[in-house]
């Protein structure tokens, strides 16, 4: 069975934006137990895969494994505190194809889960009424956020932040990012209070600024004008888009989300018309951000 969100039934092509279901405290907690189990997934089996020499041999430092066992053991935390908040209604984990070949492509995958992982609860923040649940959605994307960042800077010696602030992910955005992963759900799991979109491919996933790039995806014949929206930080940029194409904006840096709306007011529910996909901007320790 695949993952229970409502589904959006597809016509052939994405033309429209979608209604959602009404989002609420364990809904939504719901959710983030259902991430957490794919990045417990993900790095538990990840290590049973990989030793230390394949590591090594990969050209990682011997101790860069154990740092991952850190982590894996961080998100099984999360996934045990999550659950004792829902009690009955938290979902089981799912099966998973996450894709990886090798020790770099693994780790590769591991600093895109946990940057998308830290804008999700960022992303879910202003949906969360529960002043506890708020707080502990909180205290998970600080250690999110601080992983990512080590992956990214101290293993695969990219920048270790994408800005000044982390891009918060709304709720159906980020399920559209993580839902490739997922093969299977048990048919007892709750449904998920998202919508899920056609989803989205890039021509090329590292643009540079002024590019023109294709979007995968079929967008239908409504003569309604559709944007590209650039998702970094607290920031959205907005491209046209004609004819599946559109042109990459200027100013952009580290890990950025893109999708196609119907409108250029902020992403979410109502005017999302296709999932979203990342689209990398990475910065060395020579550039200087938003600087006068």
């Amino acid at each position: 069975m695949f993952p229970k969100a409502i589904l959006l039934a597809l016509v052939g092509a994405a033309s429209t934006a979608v209604a959602a279901p009404s989002l609420n405290d364990k809904g939504l907690l719901q959710f983030a137990l259902t991430l957490e189990h794919l990045e417990n997934s993900f790095f538990s089996d990840g290590l049973a895969r990989y030793t230390k020499d394949d590591f090594v041999q990969a050209g990682f430092p011997s101790w860069v494994r154990g740092r991952f066992r850190q982590i894996a053991d961080n998100e099984a935390t999360h996934v045990a505190l999550l659950q004792e908040q829902l009690g009955a209604d938290a979902p089981a984990a799912c099966k998973y194809n996450f894709g990886y070949k090798d020790v770099q492509s693994f780790v590769e995958l591991a600093a895109k889960i946990e940057t998308i992982g830290a804008g999700t609860y960022l992303g879910l923040a202003r949906h969360i009424d529960n002043k506890s649940t708020l707080n502990i959605g909180a205290a998970i994307a600080a250690t999110e956020a601080r992983q990512a960042g080590w992956i990214s800077s101290s293993v695969l010696k990219n920048q270790p932040w994408d800005g000044a602030v982390e891009t918060p992910i709304p709720p159906t955005v980020a399920w559209s990012l993580f839902r490739g992963y997922i093969s299977d759900c048990p048919k007892t799991n709750p449904d998920l209070p998202l919508v899920t979109l056609p989803g989205l491919k890039v021509s090329n996933s590292k643009p540079n600024p002024g590019d023109t790039i294709k979007l995968e995806v079929k967008l239908g014949s409504s003569k309604k004008t559709l944007y590209a929206a650039w998702l970094d930080g607290l920031d959205v940029k907005y491209t046209k888009i004609t004819d599946n194409k559109t042109k990459v904006p200027q100013g952009l840096s580290g890990t950025v989300y893109v999708g196609v709306v119907s409108s250029k007011e902020r992403p979410d529910r109502d005017n999302l018309v296709t999932g979203f996909t990342t689209v990398e901007f990475p910065f060395d320790s020579k550039t200087r951000q938003n600087a006068a």
